[in-house]
């Protein structure tokens, strides 16, 4: 038997009679087993703890120290303490199996004993050991990700807070329930886009993240706008109309400041990018590159949907709210213009979700 890296697994065989190692090493060699036979309990203490064998098979009477004490001290040794230990033995009242394994051990054969038990037994346990190591491993890959993670995020509040204190010298206009209700429905088609197969290998647990801590920042840039621009109630002339497309210029590159201040950051790399595409078409008619298609990124797709919903629902002082079935419409008749054909077909198959999470209320 090979452990998860391929190597040969290491029985170690400790018994006062010779007769009983030979046995023993002949009945595990066969079964693809790496055998070492020890003479007595202090010399497999000794031969453990530098060589760890990955299970111990190990008699009980033996002289001066016996299985027991053996036993004992090898599970109070941190080093070798998870290595598992059957005890195979005479002794067959219950109060010597009661003891051996409250003494540490994980099983119990009795002489005799025949090969194809001793086989199974070790199979076993060598099966449950491996798999320990296994889920321990991942246990450690995984809590070492999620120590990344808390620390990119850490990094990326304290560059964020950064920028936002820099552009908040300029002057913020965004109000905050349209950054809230836009945040909660990003990670709703998210959520929904998640479940689709033509999105569910690009959308996983830290994109549906990234993308409800990054959609605040879409319309960052407009700090930088003119008040008179921002507020006006009338058309926009040319010019004013040049100006206000700036912001999404404007957010990208603050955001590309203070991600390069944590350039492994993925929520604030989200940020930029819906920052400065979230108003492109999938025509290739917007702006600020003209970028057509799947050249524009998926989060920036996921949030020009959500922000024109939002946008349409919403009173301003030029305009009325439209109501949600209104809205639902001119979102189809965009299909293929504005929007991903594909989101907007996830939207439409969820649209009654998406009005009860734009109007939930906390």
């Amino acid at each position: 038997m090979n452990d998860a890296g391929g190597r040969k697994a290491t029985v170690m065989v400790v018994d006062d009679t010779q007769e009983n190692l030979v046995l023993l090493a002949t009945i595990l060699q066969p079964a693809g087993y790496k055998v070492m036979t020890l003479p007595n309990g202090a010399m497999a203490i000794e031969a453990a703890r530098t060589r760890l064998p990955d299970l111990i098979l190990m008699d009980i009477m033996m002289p001066g120290m016996d299985g027991y004490e053996a036993c004992g001290i090898l599970k109070a040794d941190p080093l070798t303490a998870a290595i598992p230990i059957i005890f195979i033995s005479a002794l067959s009242e219950p109060l010597d199996k009661l003891k051996a394994f409250q003494t540490g051990a994980v099983d119990y054969i009795t002489k005799p004993f025949s090969v194809m038990e001793v086989r199974a037994r070790v199979a076993v346990h060598l099966d449950l050991k491996f798999l320990r190591n296994e889920l321990e491993e991942y246990n450690t890959r995984l809590e070492e990700k999620v120590r990344r993670q808390v620390e990119e995020l850490s990094q990326g509040h304290l560059a964020l807070i950064t920028t936002m204190t820099k552009l908040a010298s300029v002057r913020d206009s965004e109000t905050g329930d349209h950054i809230e209700r836009t945040q909660r429905l990003c990670r709703l088609l998210a959520q929904l886009m998640s479940r689709d197969p033509r999105f569910s290998d690009k959308i996983d647990k830290v994109f549906i993240e990234n993308i409800y801590n990054a959609s605040p920042l879409h319309d960052i840039g407009k700090v930088a706008i003119n008040d008179a621009i921002l507020h006006k109630n009338d058309e926009l002339s040319p010019e004013e109309y040049a100006q206000m497309k700036r912001h999404t210029l404007i957010g990208e590159e603050y955001l590309g400041q203070a991600l390069a201040k944590s350039p492994n950051n993925s929520y604030l790399k989200m940020g930029m990018e819906i920052a400065g595409n979230h108003h492109e078409r999938w025509d290739g008619h917007g702006y600020p590159a003209g970028l057509v298609g799947e050249g524009i990124p998926l989060s920036a797709r996921i949030m020009s949907l959500v922000d024109v919903y939002d946008a349409l629902r919403s009173e301003r002082v030029y305009k009325d709210a439209i109501p949600h079935a209104r809205v639902v419409e001119m979102i189809r008749a965009e299909r293929g213009l504005s929007f991903d054909p594909a989101i907007v077909d996830i939207f439409m198959l969820h649209h009654e979700e998406f009005e009860k999470c734009r109007d939930e209320t906390f």
